[in-house]
């Protein structure tokens, strides 16, 4: 057994920002920072929308989930990444490996089909609102749910074991920050043109087709926001769908570029800070995104914060 292939590999060094240590210190306290505010805006999006009756609706019920789901994500590669950033020591187990690339595949899927059910739910909103807690009753919301969780693990276990049986001739060294797809794809040492197309079908069932469901979607939300007559009712139905719009635009504007374009034909480094955005800046925006925009989060958090004074004063 000579170590060539990924079964026998017992680990693998993420090289990560090593060429350029002082870049390192400055990235370990930044990253940390953005890791430790994620945690709090991600947890308190979750316990508000638990917590407040009034936000016991399926818009909410998605967004937990949403928040979750990034809680997941960046736990899943920070700390590693935040370990490797503050020593010399840049290894990761083959299982840890396995596991790290497990969760970016599943997640990332599942957030692809969760935003596009997200995009459904302010279509019926928008356009069929008398019919809206009919249609998108608990049931259907958790069925959705449970779609999107289980095809993002489906797409997972299809691509995760395909990546780390690649032959690797000994190779180890992995040039990212956490064990993500093409990244591995380059360290093969064969043709993975067989694999970069798999990847490349995968990709447009996983992330495009939501896609194009969520454009679609909007086309008929804009149609039929441009026939209110009142401004003030343009103005909250555009704003209620903004923060979800922007969300979409964050994510798919990285998670496009990287896993459209696999293997060698991508930026090394241009992959790893876009990755890093990915998986750190754009969790935590979210929170603030769907908090700064949104008065029936701010208004649930005024009404806990208000709840607990009280009862303080007592």
């Amino acid at each position: 057994m000579d170590g060539s292939n990924g079964s026998t590999q017992t680990h693998f060094i993420l090289l990560g920002f090593s060429d350029r240590p002082h870049l390192e210190r400055i990235l370990f306290v930044v990253i940390l920072i953005a890791y430790l505010l994620t945690l709090v805006g991600n947890t308190t999006i979750i316990l508000v929308s638990r917590l407040d009756p009034h936000l016991h609706t399926p818009m909410y019920f998605f967004l937990t989930h949403l928040s979750f789901l990034d809680l997941s994500f960046t736990t899943s590669s920070i700390p590693q990444l935040l370990y490797n950033l503050n020593g010399r020591d840049k290894t990761i187990s083959y299982t840890g490996c396995a596991i790290q690339l497990f969760l970016f595949l599943g997640l990332g899927g599942v957030e692809c089909l969760l935003l596009a059910v997200m995009a459904y739910d302010r279509f019926v909103a928008i356009c069929k609102p008398l019919h809206y807690m009919v249609i998108m009753n608990p049931r259907l919301c958790r069925g959705l749910a449970s779609v999107a969780w289980g095809c993002g693990v489906a797409n997972s276990l299809a691509m995760s074991p395909v990546t780390l049986r690649l032959p690797r001739c000994g190779r180890h060294e992995v040039d990212h920050f956490l064990c993500e797809m093409p990244a591995l794809i380059r360290t093969a040492c064969v043709s993975t043109v067989a694999v970069e197309g798999t990847v490349f079908v995968l990709a447009v069932g996983v992330v495009l087709s939501p896609l194009v469901f969520i454009l679609l979607s909007y086309s008929y939300i804009v149609r039929a926001v441009l026939q209110i007559r009142s401004a003030s009712g343009r103005q909250k139905a555009f704003s209620t769908c903004g923060s979800h719009l922007t969300v979409v635009s964050l994510f798919y504007g990285n998670i496009i570029y990287m896993y459209m374009q696999p293997g060698a034909s991508s930026s090394q480094d241009q992959g790893k800070f876009l990755t890093l955005f990915y998986n750190i800046v754009t969790p935590l925006l979210n929170p603030l995104i769907y908090t700064l925009r949104n008065r029936e989060v701010k208004g649930a958090l005024g009404r806990l914060l208000l709840g607990k004074r009280e009862l303080g004063k007592e």
